[in-house]
């Protein structure tokens, strides 16, 4: 037992390290986006990030093969291209923090689209996670007050869809292929994803990349630890602890990402924003704990088949 929890600490600790290099990043790439275009940063960072997980790919003897190819390619157009197209291009004109909590709704968007695509309907938690999703988007965006950056506001929650359209391909392609790895399946779909923003970098190149010690710096810190170093940190959570703790645990991405901006930025947060971001956090809380509920009663259904006469079983998660 004490070996289980030491083995749990370290998963917690590795989900903590992973959450500190996802949050700070935003004002990694806020502050990288000085020296070069967003279309080179982001081509860059996302041929670098392929690179840096084929290696991990070899150096762990994962499969190169590929399976699955034409899901791949649209694959990465969404994962690749759409969010991290949508997101940089929103970091240009808006705020890195506002950015990332209006990203970070992405678990809220799967939700969503899961009930028309997947047949999931939205029941228990989701329903009050929907509405405080909702309500902290409206907060955010502010309809009575448009600023100036609304177009950048709107790019990040798009930037979320993307995302969320992903994962809910990804989740047909997983149940297609159930052995498809998942390092191999994330470093091919970066690759295919980074062929269009490539060629939008050649299209809207107009000003010479400023190769400084930051700008190299940030390109490292995407590629080695945005990328490689956080997917086995992920990867190592998730083998100690279930997915839904360890999603709720990376909600604290978007707070590490307010707190590092208004601090190394000094962007400012308006009392209609923060009680957005706040609503939005709630959200995110509630629809970890709900996939929580539902791995833990998918956990004791087959105990419970075994046992006729209980009536009362668990709703299906």
């Amino acid at each position: 037992m004490p070996y289980k929890k030491n083995k749990n600490l370290m998963a917690f600790l590795a989900l903590i390290l992973l959450c500190l290099i996802w949050g700070y990043n935003w004002v990694v790439m806020k502050n990288a986006l000085h020296f070069s275009g967003p279309y080179d940063f982001a081509a860059l960072r996302t041929i670098l990030g392929a690179l840096c997980l084929f290696i991990v790919m070899l150096t762990l003897k994962k499969p190169f093969k590929i399976q699955e190819i034409p899901s791949l390619i649209v694959l990465g157009l969404l994962q690749t291209a759409g969010f991290t197209g949508l997101l940089v291009w929103a970091l240009v004109e808006g705020g890195a923090g506002k950015t990332a909590v209006l990203t970070y709704t992405m678990p809220f968007w799967t939700m969503l689209l899961a009930w028309p695509l997947l047949g999931e309907k939205l029941k228990g938690w989701q329903w009050p996670a929907a509405l405080f999703s909702l309500m902290g988007i409206l907060f955010i965006l502010d309809p009575l007050h448009l600023g100036s950056d609304i177009f950048s506001m709107v790019l990040a929650i798009v930037s979320g869809i993307s995302w969320a359209l992903a994962v809910i391909l990804a989740k047909k392609l997983q149940a297609r292929s159930p052995h498809l790895d998942l390092i191999s399946l994330t470093a091919w779909q970066m690759l295919f994803g980074s062929i269009p923003i490539v060629v939008l970098a050649f299209m809207t190149h107009s000003t010479s990349i400023e190769w400084n010690s930051y700008f190299i710096g940030a390109l490292i810190y995407n590629a080695v630890f945005g990328n490689a170093i956080a997917w086995l940190l992920w990867l190592y959570a998730l083998r100690q602890l279930s997915a839904g703790i360890a999603t709720m645990t990376t909600t604290v991405c978007p707070v590490i990402a307010v707190i590092a901006s208004s601090i190394e930025l000094h962007e400012t947060i308006k009392p209609f924003e923060f009680l957005g971001m706040f609503f939005i956090g709630i959200s995110l809380l509630m629809i970890s704990y709900n996939r929580i509920k539902s791995h833990q009663e998918g956990l004791v259904q087959p105990w419970l088949k075994n046992k006729p006469m209980i009536k009362s079983g668990p709703r299906k998660g």
